[in-house]
């Protein structure tokens, strides 16, 4: 090669390495102390696991406001949960069960959110300016503390008026979801069933040495 010839780009000579360090090798990848790699995002998994203890303290935090511990309505939580879920369903997952787990996640919070919205609207009527006849206030549909009663089948606001009632006590609430609280409740009805020949049974809230309980009794049948 002649030396007064300039080297073609790309043909120069490689760098000598230093001492102990094997020579690198053109488009290999930086050496330590170089730029860092960014760290790995959480796990899918894990923020869905998050997510779901959001939505179960955005559930508590509604109703410690509509029963006056809390000012004013927990907004922010809940805008944060809904761009989480909308973030989360703008990736491309692949998973099956990671697809499940997210469905199952949103259909919980749309659910509640739905439910939060009419109890708003509700409270926001029932203040609004201008009623010369305010109406008495509704009977509740299902009440945990008079009782609720359960059979073949199970109704979703049955089991929501049970599973609210036991989260508005902090410290005293379900340490589960309300899929899972369904899923509790069934088992308890299917073996009392067996176990006393009822049709029904009954569940409700009680207060016992300063705690919430839930109570569940077998109701008789009825007719010949």
């Amino acid at each position: 090669m002649d030396p007064k010839r300039p080297a073609r780009p790309g043909l120069g000579p490689t760098p000598l390495a230093k001492p102990g360090q094997p020579a690198a090798r053109p488009g290999a990848p930086a050496a330590p102390g170089g730029p860092s790699v960014p760290s790995r995002a959480p796990a899918l998994g894990d923020t869905l696991d998050q997510l779901s203890r959001e939505i179960r303290q955005l559930q508590i935090e509604y109703e410690k406001f509509f029963n006056g511990a809390l000012p004013t309505p927990p907004e922010e939580l809940r805008s944060r949960i809904q761009a989480q879920i909308r973030n989360l369903r703008n990736l491309k997952i692949t998973s099956t069960m990671d697809n499940y787990r997210l469905g199952d996640v949103e259909a919980r919070f749309n659910s509640y959110n739905e439910l939060f919205n009419r109890r708003l609207r509700e409270r926001e009527e029932g203040r609004r300016p201008g009623l010369i006849h305010a109406a008495p206030p509704e009977r509740r549909r299902y009440d945990p503390r008079e009782g609720i009663t359960f059979g073949g089948r199970f109704d979703p606001e049955a089991v929501e008026a049970l599973y609210q009632g036991l989260a508005a006590r902090p410290g005293d609430g379900p340490k589960f979801d309300l899929d899972s609280f369904e899923k509790y409740l069934a088992r308890q009805v299917a073996a009392l069933r067996e176990k006393t020949g009822c049709d029904q049974v009954q569940f409700r809230l009680a207060e016992e040495e300063g705690k919430l309980k839930l109570k569940a009794r077998p109701v008789p049948r009825t007719g010949f």
